[in-house]
């Protein structure tokens, strides 16, 4: 192969869309923050892409999260319409060889503690993901264990405060909700922590912003930004062997 191209469309939202690409060094992924019909769509998009940028340069080099690729032939590379988009609305990030949490055959026995763990690190490194409710963005990668992606509402975090605090609580219970629900499938471990109590900022979400946002796109734009989530009747992943924590 000569030159990166385009082979596939992962997402679209109100924001761009995120591309799949092949090419000489490999497989990536690019975000393209081009924005929408949405007034104003693609001025937030370059602000979350910068967001996403920060975040990703805070977990370099961390295992179970998805990493910056200074590639600029991909960057440049055409789109499937043709065009090659805008350098300031462009990165480049790493590919895992992986399926999303929801659509996973099988699991390991102690997939969520890993989660967690990996959860933790990322927090340790001053970053909150902020988008863990939606299981796309929780991948089971070949080796079982778990993979983070798609950090374009990641916050940054320097110092502890209780912004950060209150954040990384919300991850958390989102890893929570997710246990629970797929640990009450069969799971062999019977036990499971305490649910966490929603923070008042994911309140003021579902509450405030959360309709207002589904009203403009979907009424205004005919667009749904639902993300996939397993069926509450299954198929449920076979749970199988644990493996363990990751080694430093």
């Amino acid at each position: 192969m000569d030159s990166p191209r385009v082979v596939a469309i992962l997402k679209r939202d109100v924001f761009g869309r995120v591309e799949r690409l092949e090419g000489p060094r490999g497989p990536a992924v690019r975000r393209v923050a081009c924005g929408s019909r949405l007034p104003g769509s693609r001025w937030l998009a370059r602000i979350l892409l910068r967001r996403e940028r920060a975040a990703l340069a805070r977990l370099e080099g961390l295992p179970g999260t998805t990493q910056r690729l200074e590639w600029p032939e991909y960057a440049r590379a055409p789109s499937v319409d043709g065009r090659v988009p805008r350098a300031r609305e462009v990165t480049v990030r790493s590919w895992c060889e992986g399926v999303p949490l929801y659509a996973a055959a099988e699991l390991p026995a102690d997939f969520f503690d890993r989660l967690e763990e990996l959860v933790r690190r990322v927090h340790e490194r001053g970053v909150c993901h902020n988008d863990l409710h939606k299981e796309p963005n929780i991948l089971v990668a070949a080796d079982g264990r778990p993979h983070l992606i798609d950090l374009q509402l990641a916050s940054i975090h320097p110092r502890p405060s209780r912004t950060r605090s209150l954040r990384a609580s919300e991850d958390l219970r989102h890893v929570d909700k997710h246990r629970r629900r797929y640990q009450s499938q069969g799971h062999p471990v019977e036990a499971t922590p305490a649910a966490r109590r929603r923070s008042w900022i994911a309140t003021v979400w579902m509450r405030c912003v959360k309709p207002a946002y589904n009203a403009l796109t979907r009424r205004l734009l005919r667009r749904s930004d639902a993300e996939p989530r397993r069926p509450r009747g299954g198929p449920w992943p076979v749970w199988t062997s644990p493996v363990g924590p990751r080694r430093p």
